[in-house]
């Protein structure tokens, strides 16, 4: 191949599958005759990306099982559950993430269930960003399945353009970890992001600065990054329902209207944000939930679960060296109503006990007869694990447990997570987690796409 800096000169684009580059637009590639050709005046100028993988939970599985690959395959629990994700397959019968379990089987009845992996989602997730960090340092993770990248100053490095670049990368992925990722390629995050979702899967769509305004125009406001259906709706009722509108209104007006929420529209309306690529992502909490297939209601069905939980929550703090100030419950109501209570503490914490005894508290004052489909407890306002966990002069048998969960963790980790558990959570745990209703566990990762 020709130097890439002097060829994209005069370039428009290339082929997706062979990276031959062409300085005209065709409709088959001359050299593979491949029909997956991208052409944009722009697409060697910009440098700001935006991976996901496609289907990510349902992908695994079917890289896994390749007797599923014709088959509509759901992510999710048992049937009071909800769907964390589904193959497109299943999307084509009307399956959708976080639609509950029920509706999910009455839309695709055929579909294969699979309970969530998330050890060995998380560690293929790992494996993707790190094929994306050999493209460039300024990587940031988003979730376990995306990530944003800059790539401004590695044509140098690579002697390729950053389009051709992340082309051979989705290569690589498909080739390496078996599944499919899709790109969008622009001139900063949002429409980065935006892109990403035109033409899934493996799909790569570029989104241009010269055109970014005109292709806003006429999108939906539900497409700017922030506007949930609570905030569409608003603004429906104002008269706005498509992006142009936005973009006809003062900045000044707009921020009247809604807030710094208003500012935020009209940036993103114009097609501007100033976010830059971080390289860091700090997580925010660590939780764990799980979907009941009965009701639960009473504190001798639900306080076992939640030991259990708290305990997973505190492993996970642990293995990433954190810790937090603020526990948090979330209970969901058989009619899907959701309560969520927290506490802030004295000191951070890390340790189950103290997670489960705070937690313990908050659930014992909502148990007023509701019956209860969701169980989950977390961690929030997290810092390093340096400060956590002081001796409690107040609580002289809280430091004997916190003593004894200590010496439990180092006999887990030379023997393995099971081969101890707490007097509490054993005895109850054959009554009131039978095999139907195991945690699935939630570290609030997003569904995917």
């Amino acid at each position: 191949m020709p130097d890439a800096k002097d060829k994209t000169i005069e370039a428009s684009g290339f082929c997706r599958d062979c990276l031959e580059i062409f300085d005209k637009n065709i409709s088959r590639c001359t050299s593979c005759g491949s029909p997956r050709l991208l052409f944009h005046p722009e697409l060697f100028q910009l440098q700001i990306a935006h991976i996901d993988c496609d289907a990510f939970f349902a992908s695994v599985e079917k890289r896994d099982n390749p007797s599923l690959n014709d088959k509509p395959v759901i992510i999710g629990g048992g049937r009071r559950g909800v769907v964390s994700t589904c193959c497109y397959i299943a999307r084509i019968n009307g399956v959708r993430s976080a639609m509950p379990m029920f509706q999910a089987l009455k839309a695709c009845p055929n579909a294969v269930v699979i309970r969530p992996n998330m050890k060995k989602y998380a560690s293929v997730g790992r494996e993707v960003k790190e094929l994306m960090r050999s493209l460039t340092p300024a990587v940031e993770p988003i979730s376990i399945d995306e990530a944003f990248l800059n790539l401004k100053g590695t044509d140098r490095l690579h002697g390729e353009p950053p389009a051709v670049v992340l082309a051979r990368l989705s290569k690589t992925i498909e080739k390496e970890v078996g599944i499919s990722v899709s790109i969008g390629l622009s001139y900063n995050k949002f429409l980065a992001k935006v892109a990403s979702d035109f033409e899934k899967p493996r799909g790569f769509a570029v989104i241009g600065e010269a055109g970014a305004l005109e292709f806003l125009k006429e999108q939906s406001v539900s497409l700017i990054w922030g506007v949930g259906k609570a905030m569409q709706a608003k603004l429906n009722r104002d008269g706005i329902h498509k992006i142009g509108t936005l973009q006809l209104m003062d900045e000044s007006e707009l921020i009247k209207r809604y807030g710094s929420m208003g500012m935020r529209l009209s940036k993103l309306s114009r097609g501007m944000d100033a976010r830059r690529v971080e390289n860091t992502s700090k997580t925010k909490s660590v939780s764990a939930e799980t979907t009941f297939n009965t009701d639960h209601s009473t504190a001798d069905e639900l306080v076992p679960i939640l030991r259990k939980l708290s305990e997973r929550v505190s492993a996970g703090l642990k293995n990433k060296q954190i810790a937090g100030r603020t526990i948090v419950l979330k209970l969901k109501t058989t009619d899907f109503k959701s309560r969520t209570r927290n506490r802030a503490q004295m000191d951070p914490t890390q340790l189950a006990d103290k997670i489960f005894q705070t937690g313990r508290s908050l659930l014992l004052k909502e148990l007023d007869g509701s019956k209860f489909r969701l169980l989950g407890i977390g961690v929030s306002d997290l810092g390093p694990a340096g400060e956590a966990d002081p001796v409690d002069l107040i609580d002289p048998q809280g430091e004997k447990r916190a003593a004894a969960e200590r010496a439990m963790d180092k006999v887990r980790g030379k023997f393995g997570d099971k081969s101890m558990s707490l007097g509490l959570t054993f005895k109850k745990e054959a009554r009131a987690l039978p095999q139907r209703d195991q945690p699935n566990a939630s570290t609030g990762v997003k569904n995917d796409k």
